[in-house]
């Protein structure tokens, strides 16, 4: 009996959809975290009758085919890259994007991956860092006398020192984009890698036409709408639930055709 098997790639589908709502959830409070929304699509169809071949008498054309689905299957995990609102946190090290853009981090192999997540520090030689330590690239070294670093929203990073009146440029940070930001690799700890999907990074800088623009001591929030997430999970609880009774149902046919045939 086919819906057994059909309900049983339901049940699954659900149970994936299930998990990347309570992924969502989890990462309610995740500076810069892009919920994700599983997609499905449905399997082959068995055709029992063919649309558009001759009927019996071979006199007239059968207008409607008969096509058994087969179930569902996961066809995508997609991150939504929409704007998260800004938190104001009065750290000078906290940088927001607003618009299109990454920064740029140097990961632990020396390569570039890409993050949206602005809760950056200083190391122990003033290098600009993530909360875990990988450097911000371009490269920003703040002075250990420096009494106030200001970062303008077109990237260039100023400090005043303790004992000058003018500021002194540090640097300028860039910001990438890509084609097909739904394409990026998740690595965890919010840092994402580009891909054959996502395209090339394509770096400028902040403001530019096209570009994000950066905010100083503001942090971007998860985008998860936690009303929508709890929606969404009743629905996939109940998706879950009608698949599991078809498979009660079908198994109860089953044995009535097993018990007549005794």
């Amino acid at each position: 009996m086919k819906a057994l098997s059909i309900a049983a790639t339901g049940m699954t589908a659900q149970q994936t959809n299930l998990e990347v709502i309570a992924n969502n959830i989890a990462n309610v409070n995740t500076t810069g975290f892009k919920r994700a929304r599983a997609e499905f699509s449905d399997l082959l169809y068995q055709t029992e009758r063919l649309a558009g071949a001759p009927n019996i008498g071979n006199q007239a054309v059968v207008p409607e085919g008969a096509n058994i689905g087969l179930g569902v299957r996961t066809a995508a995990v997609r991150n939504l890259h929409v704007q998260g609102a800004l938190t104001q946190t009065g750290n000078s090290f906290d940088l927001a994007l607003t618009g299109r853009g990454w920064f740029q981090i140097e990961g632990p192999a020396g390569e570039i991956v890409y993050t949206r997540a602005g809760a950056f520090n200083t190391n122990g030689i003033g290098e600009l860092v993530t909360v875990d330590g990988y450097r911000v690239s371009p490269e920003i070294v703040v002075p250990e006398d420096a009494v106030e670093v200001i970062v303008n929203s077109s990237g260039q990073v100023f400090a005043r020192l303790d004992d000058q009146i003018d500021l002194q440029e540090l640097g300028q940070l860039s910001i990438a984009i890509f084609a097909n930001d739904a394409g990026l690799k998740p690595l965890g700890s919010n840092l994402f890698a580009q891909t054959e999907a996502s395209g090339e990074a394509i770096v400028g800088v902040p403001g530019d036409p096209g570009y994000a623009t950066i905010e100083q001591g503001y942090l971007e929030a998860s985008n998860v709408d936690p009303v929508k997430e709890i929606t969404e999970l009743i629905s996939a609880q109940r998706g879950y639930e009608m698949n599991s009774k078809v498979i009660q149902a079908a198994d109860e046919m089953a044995s009535v055709i097993s018990t007549g045939l005794r």
